[in-house]
């Protein structure tokens, strides 16, 4: 995996971002946490990005689990804070590393199956069809709250994406088993109270019932974490961190 590294010293954050994303996607992720801490991005294997563009045939979740605790060891970073957004929420949860202190999860595929609705299908159908910017825009729109514009560095990115790349399917709930397990480390969840993929009262249930955690509901937030709002980003990550600097 290719590491984007900001801040001085070995990265206490590491974030691992959702399917279609890298670290160049999730540069104002990087700026806004590496003033707090030292941040490193990943870019996961067969996602568009620096990493290798072969994506695992089965047991996807085990297997990018595995690989996020040899880049740590890699790394040789300790006392990490994994910050997972989507897919990337997935991924922390599926590792296991003794490296990782505690997890800060948005939007976090992993709990529960993605609710796709047929107004959100349709779009995507559309958009993968024909990933025009107007198509692109208009799925987008359903990414984020009701009556706001996604951010046109968004819409370029995906559309580019769509006709590029395959993207990905979402990845299924983990085992129970497992969730039990890293609710052991501290860990703390979040999620737009517009969310059409996770919607926050299903969300909620499924963390409240696997890892005996509240969930936190971001008001103005959709799917989509835009730039706008990562200082909420930063507030959830210091739960279980040390209150941030400045």
């Amino acid at each position: 995996m290719e590491l984007t590294s900001a801040g001085t010293g070995r990265p206490r954050v590491v974030m691992v971002p959702g399917t279609g994303s890298n670290a160049a996607v999730a540069l104002p992720w990087l700026q806004a946490l590496s003033v707090h801490w030292p941040t490193a991005v990943v870019d996961l294997p067969g996602q568009p990005g620096l990493s290798d563009p072969r994506r695992p045939r089965r047991a996807r979740l085990a297997w990018y689990g595995r690989a996020l605790d040899e880049v740590l060891a890699a790394m040789d970073a300790d006392g990490v804070v994994l910050v997972g957004n989507s897919l990337g929420a997935a991924v922390a949860l599926a590792a296991g590393s003794p490296r990782i202190t505690a997890r800060a999860l948005v939007s976090p595929a992993g709990f529960i199956r993605l609710s796709v609705d047929p107004k959100l299908a349709l779009a995507s159908a559309v958009w993968l069809l024909r990933p025009t910017a107007e198509h692109t825009r208009r799925m987008l729109r359903l990414f984020v709250a009701p009556g706001a514009d996604p951010p046109e560095t968004e819409v370029e990115w995906m559309a580019l994406m769509a006709t590029c790349c395959r993207t990905t399917l979402a990845p299924p709930p983990l085992p129970t088993e497992l969730l039990a397990r890293r609710a052991e480390r501290p860990c703390v969840v979040g999620v737009g109270e517009h969310d059409r993929f996770l919607p926050p009262q299903r969300l909620a249930q499924a963390v409240r019932r696997t890892m005996n955690l509240d969930v936190r509901v971001f008001s103005g937030f959709g799917h989509l974490t835009t730039a706008a709002h990562l200082d909420e980003v930063v507030s959830l990550v210091a739960e279980v961190d040390d209150p941030p600097a400045g």
